[in-house]
């Protein structure tokens, strides 16, 4: 099977530990592609819902968790190139039309009851339900905090990154800027040019590709946004000049480029940015269980590992 598509529904924002068979098993079918959308009440479109930056650290957690499952078989399976796109649904989202076009087998967890509206397509295709993990139901999240300060999204949400090869770590980081964005998400892309001292340089992908890319994940993740996706020349991007970005989102390796925009926005007397840190695709990060990080510490998501594996198939061909 080319193509294989995950429904399932979460009780909490807990790192979903049951949720492992059925991710392993739908990724150990899929050949090209896999698709996992999880509903839940709290990824509504709702302002009187949870606070998107109060829940910051349990989605990011969460995740990480379900990317580095499936992406630990791609890797095993030397399915480098497997496409994974992990997306949050309100209850009363709808799929989209996309995500169900050319989708050979529907995986479900055994006694999971998928209250949206599903398209009538997928209700014939064939469906594959897959025992949840034992000793792993899980739990409820503790009381959320009354009073929550920060605002729980900000309008304009801004992000770079070479985005060459589009991998798990990559959709991490744009998903999470999707997560707290309100009404627009401005994306930095590193221009080619300054690429050229890249490792395996000849299988970077093309600016314009990577542009597209990013594109589509962000449709898929959260429709409705506006997108703002433009080829950067320093580590600033439209951080440099405008004055209408209100929070940047940064992965623990860019920190230095976030201290670096904060300086230079302050000698241009522009409002400072909230900055929110992606922090568990780090290897000893303490927000993951220790068999998560030790799972994660096994699975290699970075561009430069992607081009290498290219450059050596097609060394052997």
């Amino acid at each position: 099977m080319n193509n294989a598509l995950l429904l399932a529904t979460l009780e909490s924002l807990q790192t979903p530990h049951h949720l492992a068979r059925a991710i392993v098993t739908a990724a150990t079918a899929a050949q090209k592609r896999l698709c996992i959308v999880l509903f839940a009440r709290f990824f509504n479109n709702d302002k009187d819902g949870i606070s998107h930056t109060g829940a910051w650290d349990n989605v990011q957690r969460l995740l990480t968790y379900v990317y580095v499952q499936a992406t630990k078989v791609a890797q095993d399976k030397d399915n480098i190139l497997f496409n994974i796109d992990v997306l949050l649904k309100g209850l009363d989202d709808p799929i989209p039309d996309e995500i169900v076009q050319d989708v050979d087998v529907v995986y479900r967890v055994s006694g999971d009851v998928i209250t949206t509206e599903l398209p009538q397509s997928l209700l014939t295709t064939t469906q594959i339900y897959v025992d949840p993990e034992q000793g792993a139901d899980p739990k409820p999240d503790p009381p959320t905090p009354p009073v929550n300060k920060e605002p729980s999204t900000y309008p304009v949400v801004a992000l770079g990154g070479t985005f060459d090869h589009l991998h798990a770590g990559h959709k991490i980081l744009l998903s999470m800027a999707a997560w707290i964005a309100d009404t627009k998400i401005i994306v930095g892309v590193t221009d080619s040019s300054l690429l050229t001292s890249k490792a395996y340089h000849e299988h970077l992908e093309s600016l314009p590709t990577r542009i597209s890319n990013v594109r589509h994940f962000l449709s898929l993740f959260r429709p409705g946004l506006e997108y703002d996706i433009v080829p950067i020349n320093d580590v600033y991007g439209p951080t440099g000049w405008d004055p209408n970005v209100q929070a940047l989102v940064v992965s623990q390796e860019t920190l230095k480029g976030a201290d670096a925009i904060a300086k230079h926005r302050a000698s241009k007397s522009l409002p400072p940015l909230r900055t929110f840190v992606i922090d568990v695709i780090s290897h000893d990060s303490e927000k993951l269980d220790h068999q998560d990080a030790e799972m994660l510490k096994q699975t290699k998501m970075g561009s430069t590992f992607i081009r290498e594996w290219i450059a050596k198939k097609k060394q052997q061909l």
